[in-house]
């Protein structure tokens, strides 16, 4: 989608491709963190100036949460693929080796955003760590959503505690995200899945 901007120094309007330019956005915010990426990093990685980012995109925190939709829509993609599979092991599976797809992508930055973003800790990055942490705990409902229902089936043992269970998965998926983002290797992160699947209940 393209958009008109007034920002030309005679008054005529600047074309660009907002699309493009908020995936520039991601880019920065997920190589650098959301306190690390200052306006001008922003501006000009998105090829534009600040009254074009204001007017298109708000500020930075809204511009924030647009790159946070994306990279959800299309880097988180894999997960609404693993919460469809058959049985909650392959939930699992699929959650980490997606992960690891998408962590250890040769095209975009190392580690895992949300996690990158929920560890900033100045005072800026409150209200960014907060809509992080939201996010977040939508998507673990959805995963204890599901592996009730794989209990309910008989795909989990009965005593499993489902809550527990989910929290380690995730853990488990946060770690190697932060390993990830530190340079780790992908044959060493299929490492920690396989040790993941060959403990899991009822495998």
């Amino acid at each position: 989608m393209k958009l008109d901007i007034c920002t030309a120094s005679r008054g005529r309007p600047r074309e660009f491709d907002v699309d493009d330019a908020l995936a520039a956005a991601l880019r920065i915010f997920w190589s650098k963190g959301y306190e690390g990426a200052s306006l001008a990093d922003l501006t000009e990685a998105m090829g534009i100036t600040k009254p074009s980012l204001y007017a298109a995109f708000g500020n930075k925190e809204q511009l924030f949460c647009k790159a946070l939709d994306l990279y959800e829509r299309e880097k988180l993609a894999y997960t609404r693929n693993a919460l469809e599979a058959p049985t909650v092991r392959e939930v699992a599976e699929r959650f980490m080796r997606g992960a690891i797809a998408a962590q250890c992508s040769e095209c975009e930055p190392r580690g895992c955003l949300g996690v990158i973003s929920s560890v900033a800790c100045g005072a800026e990055a409150e209200t960014i760590r907060e809509e992080v942490i939201r996010r977040r705990a939508s998507s673990r409902q959805a995963i204890v959503d599901r592996f009730e229902r794989g209990k309910k089936d008989g795909d989990l043992p009965a005593e499993t505690d489902v809550d527990a269970l989910t929290s380690y998965l995730l853990a488990v998926l946060q770690g190697m995200a932060v390993q990830a983002g530190a340079g780790a290797k992908r044959e060493d992160l299929d490492r920690v899945v396989d040790m993941t699947l060959a403990m899991w209940p009822g495998a």
